[in-house]
């Protein structure tokens, strides 16, 4: 099966090529460190005694975002030496912001081509191999237990769309998913899923819940950020939040600031595309609305004090930026768009939570919200306009969704400590 993945792949790779450039040219930052996706890794050096090195792969931001805390934890056990690689130049940037005093190395993924990611093998030499969330490479994974090195699956998940095709390709899944000496599930469908596919995950929990760990902000903190914000000190503003959003949820949520407004309620806007790439476009948007507005990449963090709308188009902010707001919109959760935004860092910050019908990556943790009653479900775009429209006219129900949510979220954490468990332990589940 190895022999034809590294035959095949790479013909299938072809036609796709223009896409990829295509969209590594309009993303950007790709040219740094180029040479590392074909293999060459920077030297790492000899091993430290006592230490197992861990090889932990995390393909973009929200990957970077979650393992923050195991990252921590696992250095400070002082029996592991930590080798990061991530995919996206911006999650590269954000690792080497974050984690520069917790891993060894932090450098780029190989192509998952076989001389490249022999190569990278040979300079790396990891103890252990741990893949983030969905990844599964079947070339580094073949690597891994061509050396006899154990790889882990770490806060696994099977999405929707993913589940529909591992069931389509059974014998290429049961291939891949062999390769795990363990797979740590963050939900209790995700272990379902898995164990339909023939193999045994662990559920451990989502991890996502320890990252976002922060109770909300105290009222004199929060007070300066919107005020920073543009947003000023009345306690009467509501300031609506679009988390993480896509095309088209940008022109809803600016519809609504526009029409509360013109109801009399001060609604503003902090609007935080998911793709930073996306900013002219977004603020393009914006600006046709004829409402005051601030770009956070060009005007910087600190806007004029009568902004309506601020687009904070900056990487590696968004958690901080939502404990400002009042009501949060989670993106990616509108047609066309399916699989939604992570819902756990607006539950940390103590902020009401609205979101679409596509939430389906996400779908337990929207259950749970909803059963708290710390989240409202829209089942399109107009029902959705109406659920803004009530919840920013009322604070009452606003301030109960939002305490909701933190003790909901209090009430999840732990993940990070199972996780590391099992991986110092090193035992097989499966």
């Amino acid at each position: 099966m190895s022999w034809a993945y590294r035959i095949l792949f790479p013909l299938l790779l072809i036609p796709a090529l223009p896409y990829y450039v295509w969209r590594m040219l309009r993303r950007g930052g790709y040219g740094s460190g180029f040479a590392q996706r074909l293999g060459f890794f920077p030297e790492v050096g000899p091993k430290t005694p006592g230490k197992r090195r861990f090889w932990i792969q995390a393909v973009s931001v929200g990957e970077i975002e979650a393992i923050g805390p195991l990252l921590r934890q696992l250095k400070a056990s002082g029996t592991a030496e930590i080798i990061l690689t991530t995919t996206t130049s911006t999650g590269y940037r954000l690792a080497q912001e974050r984690y520069g005093d917790v891993a060894a190395r932090i450098g780029l993924f190989p192509a998952d081509l076989w001389p490249c990611s022999a190569l990278a093998w040979r300079r790396i030499r990891p103890d252990a191999a741990i893949l983030v969330e969905g990844e599964l490479w079947p070339e580094h994974l073949a690597q891994a237990r061509a050396r006899g090195v154990p790889a882990y699956l770490v806060n696994g998940r099977i999405s929707d769309k993913s589940f529909a095709r591992h069931r389509r390709f059974r014998k290429l899944s049961a291939y891949v998913l062999a390769h795990f000496r363990l797979i740590a599930a963050g939900s209790e469908e995700d272990v379902r899923r898995f164990g339909e596919l023939g193999f045994r995950a662990t559920l451990t929990g989502n991890i996502k819940f320890d990252v976002a760990s922060d109770a909300p902000m105290g009222a004199a903190e929060r007070a300066q950020l919107r005020a920073d914000l543009g947003f000023g000190a009345d306690p009467r503003t509501v300031v609506l939040l679009g988390s993480s959003t896509w095309q088209g949820e940008e022109t809803l949520l600016i519809r609504q600031v526009r029409e509360r407004r013109a109801a009399g309620q001060d609604v503003r806007l902090l609007l935080v595309p998911r793709h930073s790439e996306r900013r002219a476009e977004v603020a393009a948007e914006a600006s046709a609305s004829g409402l005051a507005w601030h770009q956070r990449s060009t005007g910087g963090p600190v806007a004029p004090a009568d902004t309506i709308i601020h687009l904070a188009d900056t990487t590696g902010e968004l958690r901080r930026l939502t404990r400002a707001a009042d009501l949060a919109f989670c993106g990616k959760s509108l047609a066309p768009h399916e699989g939604g935004q992570t819902p756990i860092e607006c539950a940390a910050a103590g902020v009401a939570i609205v979101y679409g019908p596509r939430m389906s990556n996400f779908r337990d943790i929207c259950r749970g919200l909803e059963k708290a009653k710390a989240a409202c479900r829209a089942e399109d775009a107009a029902s959705l306009e109406a659920k803004i429209a009530l919840l920013c006219a009322d604070e009452a129900t606003r301030a109960e969704m939002g305490r909701n949510g933190a003790t909901w979220h209090q009430g999840n954490r732990g993940a990070t400590e199972r996780t590391l468990a099992l991986l110092l332990d090193g035992q097989s589940a499966r």
